[in-house]
């Protein structure tokens, strides 16, 4: 995993105006890896019409990034400690521009998802090795400052996603969102090379354990395509379902033999021997699931039965960042004086009780109305993911804290990845189930055609007018049931971390970034 301490004899820090604009090109390398989480979320209707797929295979365009970015977190220490963080952080800055290039001009998508993949790949050695070289060039007593900017980038980026997202798409086209990537990385990486030019880096031949890491990357990606296409395959009826499943199964077990086992292991499973990790990562790992979720979900349900254009869409799930920045210096102090547990239950409880509040939307509901859960959704939001990220590294000796901030952002990234195909998976199976119930419920179904039809409608308009109230109805309610799952997930969460055993000390909560 990624060093986050400096060693001695290494660079000396940066001061003046090199040091502001280096912390800004690397701030801006992390807040583009970030950003793209979260801004196709919006785009999906776009990519999937102008690609001729569906919704829900455009949804891949999510998971891929996700999953790419998470497999490639333990490898990114490796690479550093081999060639280096800076070469490595510029290297993959420019990778990051080139394969946004490729998506942008991917006429398929097939060819769409490889240019993800790619691009998670890149974007995954930029988010660890970003917080590493910020403490590099920052003199010790000002670490704090370079962990704010990292922790502003990394917060702030999804939230702009889904704005920058809907703008884009709907006035520009949806291969702007991935374009827009290309001029910026190559002027960072441009930037950076100049600004750390001659700056001395120690490298060391360290071993790679490429068993565990192909192992990691089979069963990973086994299990997505299980997620992803076991609902237009009607599950475990396919034979490349079952079969998919199997290997991912003895692909897991395989990883944790191995990795339990090596000299060295790309993934340090002996963290997990601390209660508080286990708990304080899975905890972080399921509330973020569940956030990542709803904003998966939210924008697509504006989009296909609300009327909302991708603009629009992005303003209501980006609208949570203006109380979520307004609430994180705050929420960090006092994370700073209390039990660190109380404000991140109270986060999740916040966010469990929002979830509830939105299953009761309606169909002819207003922006407003829809809007304000989202807004207030923002300061919940801080006090679990800032507390969290802390009690994940206080939770475990100093010498593993690397490890742990490792592990507990991979956890974190890949439950993203699964919840944003469970959610879909959720919604189209409760919708299906919605429908079969509203036709079998409806016994005037004849007579208000012919009503209809009386009213100076054909037989097929009004057909299809009824067939459109109950599609729409059955979505509603499927979306009001995966908002209740989403609650319930949240309260589970909210409990679990009270397994944790009580923090010894404030929370340094730097450390998890």
């Amino acid at each position: 995993m990624t060093d986050i301490v400096a060693k001695p004899n290494m660079a000396r820090p940066l001061t003046g105006a090199t040091l502001i604009l280096a912390a800004l090109l690397i701030g801006l390398g992390n807040f583009l890896v970030v950003l793209d989480t979260t801004i196709a979320n919006v785009s999906i209707p776009h990519i999937a019409g102008s690609l001729g797929v569906s919704v829900t295979e455009a949804t891949w365009v999510i998971t891929s990034y996700a999953v790419a970015d998470a497999i490639t977190v333990p490898l990114a220490g490796f690479l550093a400690r081999r060639f280096g963080e800076q070469r490595v952080f510029i290297s993959a800055f420019i990778a990051f521009g080139s394969f946004s290039l490729l998506c942008g001009l991917s006429r398929s998508l097939d060819m769409l998802i490889a240019g993800r993949v790619l691009l998670g790949l890149a974007g995954g050695m930029i988010i660890p090795l970003s917080l590493t070289l910020l403490l590099r060039i920052f003199p010790a007593e000002k670490a704090t400052l370079a962990t704010i900017v990292w922790a502003m980038t990394t917060t702030v980026a999804p939230i702009a996603g889904p704005i920058l997202g809907g703008v884009i798409s709907d006035n520009v086209g949806w291969e702007w969102i991935f374009f827009l990537n290309v001029p910026v990385a190559a002027a960072g990486a441009a930037g950076l090379f100049y600004l750390l030019r001659g700056r001395r880096e120690e490298t060391a031949r360290s071993p790679i354990d490429l068993v565990g890491l192909v192992l990691l990357v089979i069963w990973v990606a086994s299990l997505q395509i299980v997620l992803d296409e076991g609902r237009n395959r009607d599950w475990f009826a396919a034979t490349e379902i079952r079969v998919m499943a199997v290997v991912a199964a003895i692909g897991f077990i395989s990883f944790l033999i191995w990795e339990l086992t090596a000299k060295h292991p790309i993934v340090n499973l002996r963290v997990f021997r601390h209660r508080g990790f286990v708990v304080a990562s899975v905890t972080y790992a399921l509330g973020f699931g569940a956030y990542f979720a709803t904003v998966v979900l939210i924008p697509l349900w504006l989009q296909q039965n609300m009327g909302y254009t991708a603009t629009w869409a992005g303003y209501a799930t980006g609208i949570m960042g203006i109380f979520a920045v307004l609430a994180s210096p705050a929420i960090g102090a006092a994370a700073a004086k209390m039990d660190v547990r109380l404000i991140i239950s109270t986060g999740i409880a916040g966010m469990g009780l929002i979830s509830l509040w939105r299953t009761g939307f309606t169909p002819d509901m207003t922006f407003l109305q829809m809007a304000w859960p989202m807004l207030l959704t923002g300061p919940f939001l801080m006090m679990f993911f800032i507390p969290v990220t802390g009690l994940c590294i206080a939770s475990v000796e100093p010498h593993e804290q690397a490890d742990a901030a490792g592990i507990s952002n991979f956890l974190r990234t890949l439950t993203a990845a699964f919840a944003a195909s469970l959610v879909q998976t959720g919604w189209t199976n409760a919708a299906r189930v919605n429908h079969s119930e509203l036709v079998g419920a409806m016994q005037q179904g004849s007579s208000t055609i012919e009503a209809m039809v009386a009213s100076g409608l054909s037989t097929e308009t009004a057909t299809t007018l009824l067939s459109n109230v109950v599609e729409s109805q059955s979505v509603m309610l499927a979306t009001l049931n995966m908002f209740a799952a989403v609650a319930l997930c949240f309260a589970f969460t909210g409990v679990l971390i009270w397994l944790a055993p009580k923090p010894k000390g404030p929370i340094d909560t730097s450390g998890g970034h």
